[in-house]
Formats: C-alpha cells, structure tokens, sequence
C-alpha cells in the first residue's frame, strides 16, 4: 500500500514534467529571424579627454582628497578600461605655467597624450605627472581639442573635466562651443563639473548644450569614473554607424522620404517630426528613435513613435516614459504590410498612400512626439537630439486565421488546460481511492 501511493506522485511528477517538455518544444519550433547585421566603419572612435590642472585643483573636498587626486585615480581606471579600437588622447588646461602673468597663463593648454592607440602605461605615467599649477583657460582648450580629434565621417567626443569657469575669457567657452558645433564637425563635447556653484554649472551646461553633449555635476570619485567610462563606451556605440542628417516635417505629404538606416534630427520642446518610409506588400517595418536629454529638463516626460497610414490613420505606436533618471529616452515598433492580394492590401492600396519607389509601395508616416520642458533658465534652443533607426524586412510569420494554425499562444493555452484536466483528473482518484481505504480500515 505505501509503495503504491510513493509511486503515484513520481508518476504524476513524470507525466507533467513530460507536458511541460512537449510545451516548450512546441514553442521553441517558431522560427528564428537573424537577417539584422551590425554595421561596421573603417573609422574608429575618437576621445579626447581635457583635463583641468589649475591651481583650484588643490582643494580638497571630494570624499577628503584632493580634486586632482580623484581625477587622476578616476583617468587610470578609465584608461585600464579602454576598448582596444578607441583612439583616446589627453589634453591639460593650466598644467605648465605657475606666474601670475594672466596673458602668459591663458596660453597654459597642450597635448598631455595624443589621440591614438593607447600605451595604458605611458599614459598612466603622464597623468601621475600632473600638479595644480595655473589659469583656467578652457575656451582655448576647447579649439585645442577639436584640432587633436580631426575631422572625419564618425562623432569624436571630448570630455572635458573642471572644477571651475573660464578664469581666460575671450575666447567664451561657450561660444568656442557653438562655433565647434557650426562648423558640422560631428564633435561632441560632455562636461563634468568638479564644484557646485552656479555659475560653473550654467557655463558647463552651455556648453554642453551647444553640441549635443551631457553635463554631470560630479561629487564622487566613483561617480566621477562610471560617468567618462560610460562616455568614451558611448564614443564606441556612435563610431559604428554614422547617422545621415534628416529633417523632419510638421505633415507627412511634405515629410522627407527614408531607406533603411540611421538619421539624425533634433525636435523641439513637445514637438512632432514626420518621416516617410515606403514599405512593400509582404514586408515588416522596424523602427526605433531615442532622444537625448542633454540639458536639465523638467521630470515626468515621455517620447510617443506612431506609423500611421498617409490618412493619419494609426497602425502602431511605441512609448517610453521617465522622470529625470536616464539621459536617454527610447521606443520602437514593429509593422507589417499586408501580402499582395490580400483583403486587408487592397482596401488600403490607393493613390494617395503609394511611396515613390513604385505604385506597389506604401508610404508608412513615422511621427516622433516628445513631452519634454525645460527646466527654468535652461534655453530651449537648439532642439533636443534625435536618432532615429529605420529598416524594412521581410515580414515575420504570423497567425492570420485557421488555416495559419492556432498559433504559439494557443498551443500553449491548450496545453496548460490540458495538464490542469489531468492533474484535476489523478489528483481526484488519489482522494477517492485514499477515502476508501480510510473507510476499509
């Protein structure tokens, strides 16, 4: 008797086990799609790191060291944590000269380590070189770091680290940035702020501002290496593709026309873009857009992706929602035209929803909507940062009806039912079989 009632829940145990294999078999035989490629370039990534060596450098009020202490430990794990293919170079700002002539101090800028493959030891070893000496000539440092970085087809990056204003002006800082940023140079400057004053920070973020880059108030060493660790990964994640300029509209019949790839824009403050993208019968549309928060913006935000038809008939919708604690908002859809000669493809097939590739094309509208503002006294010009990725595939197979099978979520539904049957069905024998005996004993 107590052999049998072992036996039983093994058996019961087997049996679902056995269900759930079959289950997942079932599930695991939708095909797989890898027709995605990762984009390479013959270009690699370039970072040029400014570094503040001024004599405020000195002060320390940063988890009790030095700001020039943390700074160098934070550049060596940095450079310890390099990516092989990243070009990286060091530029110092009031580093050499230690007299008081002002006009000779705001020269005080030049190559510490040049942009390059790195030798993480002589890099290393130029970097525990470094006292506070100077001025803090940082416009002119800017213009010295475009020049080490070069021009080219793929974003360079500098970092610039400090702990105060320009002490030089002229050249401003800020507007060394918005010259940079005119000259269509694909550079991109972040700042990072050692001190915490206001008007520190406002010129930092201006800066930023003025070229698409991000400003962090540091107050940390550990902070401090996350935030240049996270920049020059973001310098190797940007290099691959470079993006094509676009400009969206305000309708979709004036919007510019995409092939399958990666477009820059920037939106403004609770603004919609349109783009057009033709999409054959029988294929899939993928797209995702990110916006970049690179300025202090209001918490509680959001980025809306619609495709809709050239009606303004919506096909599908992607959202993503924050509250201040990403630098990066993003979404994605995915949408499939219907096959030619289907129902669905001829009632929507009509003259004012052909693309230009041919009358079989259908123009689908992607509109970009943001509901960012900014926060007081940050300027709302120029508009935020806007990546947006497009492709057109082959369609995904999908149920479409009976005789396209019942699909992997019913499959599954009516598998679960059926293990919950049969485990209703043994569970109920077990106690009837068990009550029996009770009342034979």
């Amino acid at each position: 008797m107590t052999i049998t009632t072992r036996r039983l829940p093994a058996r019961l145990g087997g049996l679902l086990g056995a269900l759930a294999i079959s289950a997942g078999a079932m599930l695991s035989a939708a095909p797989a799609h890898a027709d995605e490629t990762t984009p390479t370039s013959s270009e690699a990534p370039r970072v040029d790191l400014v570094l503040d060596v001024s004599g405020s450098m000195r002060a320390t009020d940063i988890q009790g060291k030095s700001r020039m202490a943390v700074a160098q430990q934070s550049l060596n794990e940095v450079i310890d944590a390099l990516p092989a293919e990243t070009e990286f170079g060091i530029r110092t700002l009031g580093a050499t000269y230690p007299g008081n002539d002002k006009t000779e101090g705001c020269k005080d800028t030049k190559q510490l380590y040049p942009i390059g493959k790195t030798n993480k030891v002589e890099a290393k070893t130029a970097v525990a070189t470094l006292r506070p000496t100077g001025w803090t000539p940082i416009g002119l440092a800017l213009r010295g770091a475009a020049q080490d970085l070069g021009t080219g087809t793929t974003t360079r990056r500098v970092v610039l680290i400090t702990d105060g204003e320009d002490s030089c002006a002229p050249p401003d800082p800020c507007e060394v940035a918005r010259e940079l940023a005119a000259q269509g140079t694909h550079l991109v400057v972040d700042t990072l702020g050692l001190s915490h004053d206001d008007k520190t920070r406002q010129q930092l973020l201006c800066i930023a501002n003025a070229t698409g880059g991000t400003y962090t108030d540091v107050r940390t060493q550990e902070q401090l290496t996350g935030k240049v660790k996270q920049l020059v990964g973001r310098a190797g994640d940007t290099y691959k593709v470079t993006p094509a300029k676009a400009t969206g509209t305000d309708k979709c019949a004036t919007a510019p026309l995409l092939t399958p790839g990666v477009y820059s824009d920037r939106e403004k403050f609770s603004e919609h873009r349109v783009y057009r993208v033709p999409v054959k019968p029988g294929q899939e549309l993928r797209a995702s857009v990110s916006v970049s928060l690179d300025r202090a913006v209001a918490r509680d935000y959001g980025v809306l992706l619609q495709a809709t038809d050239a009606s303004g008939q919506e096909l599908v919708r992607g959202t993503d929602a924050g509250s201040g604690r990403t630098d990066v908002a993003s979404t994605g859809v995915r949408w499939s035209a219907p096959s030619a000669g289907s129902a669905s493809a001829s009632a929507s097939s009509s003259p004012s929803s052909s693309g230009s590739g041919s009358s079989a094309d259908r123009a689908v509208c992607l509109v970009v909507s943001n509901s960012f503002a900014a926060q007081p006294g940050v300027q709302a010009e120029p508009g935020l940062p806007l990546e947006l990725t497009v492709d057109v595939a082959a369609a995904s197979p999908a149920p479409d009806g009976p005789a396209a099978g019942l699909g992997r979520g019913w499959v599954l539904l009516l598998v679960l039912t059926g293990a919950g049957l049969l485990t209703g069905l043994v569970f109920g024998w077990i106690a009837r079989w068990r009550i029996a005996v009770w009342r034979e004993n």
